[in-house]
């Protein structure tokens, strides 16, 4: 899929480069700098990055992968943290989007990310992630490459305690297999040790139920026996969308929409099938009614799609947030 977090050691990333969290006099440091060093061979890349050095931050420049997996090492030096109102964001913004269009300039189809400046640079590790999410977001509406973002362990990934919380409610609420419970796995819902309350509602995503184009509940549903395909298809010129439009949204590769769209008998997997459903702004019913074309459907039993459902019925339909959440509670991802 072109955007997915998944927790490895960066170094073992076999994608065409990989972004070192590095500082700007390019020498080797400690962390994720100091394992990319010692996993290429730090002498070697200490004398490739001396030839580069020094850089700005915000800046990126490249050097080759030596021993890694990885063709190149892209290398970029992160804003350390003061209080949010010294240019932090930008400059943390520049980094991915720098680091991005270099290994567009060199042809590269694959990129893994750490989550930078969230380490001893002190940035806040929720905001270092939505400043990494958002710029990622931005680069793949216009270009078309395979981005992963490489999280060592859980404790390095922090998401909204707010929206954490609300979707755990939600799944106390509406979860019915053996659930175990959720609370103690996670300690962002502890406060001296007792569990946050999240009494109120959730509230939808600002905009999420602005008015949508109107059609007609009875061409929707169509032939009960239309494919997924076609359903799809038919779906999107009444959603007043694009292809490109709805595969980016959907976090899915080009080629795969293009065998969905082209061969009228293929199925989809499930994740798929949902992210699509979450591209197009579908209702739960609506949802349900595609995902029964492609012989899913959404299940109480599972905590994947209540998580689901608990988006869809909240009118979040921002994929990456939903991505986010599922990581956290160990889920799949959406796309393809």
């Amino acid at each position: 899929m072109p955007f997915s977090i998944i927790r490895n050691d960066i170094t073992k990333m076999n994608t065409d480069a990989i972004v070192n969290a590095a500082n700007t006099e390019l020498k080797m440091g400690g962390g994720v700098c100091g394992a990319i060093f010692k996993a290429a061979g730090a002498s070697q890349l200490q004398k490739a990055c001396d030839r580069l050095a020094p850089i700005k931050t915000g800046e990126a420049v490249i050097t080759e992968g030596f021993d890694l997996p990885a063709k190149y090492i892209i290398h970029t030096a992160g804003p350390v943290y003061v209080d949010g109102r010294h240019g932090e964001e930008e400059l943390l913004r520049s980094c991915y989007i720098n680091s991005l269009m270099l290994a567009i300039e060199k042809g590269c189809k694959s990129i893994a990310f750490p989550l930078i400046s969230s380490g001893i640079y002190g940035y806040p590790k929720a905001e270092a992630l939505r400043v990494a999410t958002d710029a990622i977001r931005t680069f793949l509406s216009d270009h078309d490459m395979d981005v992963t973002l490489v999280v060592f362990d859980k404790a390095s990934f922090e998401i909204g305690e707010e929206l954490l919380g609300r979707v755990e409610a939600y799944i106390d609420e509406n979860y019915i297999g053996e659930y175990k419970d959720l609370r103690s796995r996670f300690s962002f819902l502890k406060t001296s040790g007792n569990i946050v309350k999240m009494a109120e509602p959730a509230e939808p995503a600002e905009g999420a139920f602005e008015k949508q184009p109107e059609y007609d509940i009875d061409s929707y549903i169509g032939d009960l026996d239309e494919s997924f395909s076609r359903t799809l298809l038919r779906l999107i010129d009444a959603k007043g969308m694009t292809d490109v439009e709805v595969y980016k949204r959907a976090n899915i590769d080009r080629k795969l929409f293009s065998k969905i769209r082209s061969n009228k008998s293929y199925m989809p997997s499930k994740r798929t099938a949902i992210a699509l459903a979450i591209a197009l702004r579908l209702t739960l019913e609506e949802t349900e009614d595609l995902l029964r074309r492609a012989g899913y459907s959404l299940s109480h039993s599972q905590v994947f799609d209540v998580i689901i459902e608990y988006f869809i019925v909240n009118g979040r339909y921002d994929i990456m947030e939903i991505n986010e959440v599922l990581f956290k509670y160990d889920q799949p991802l959406l796309g393809g």
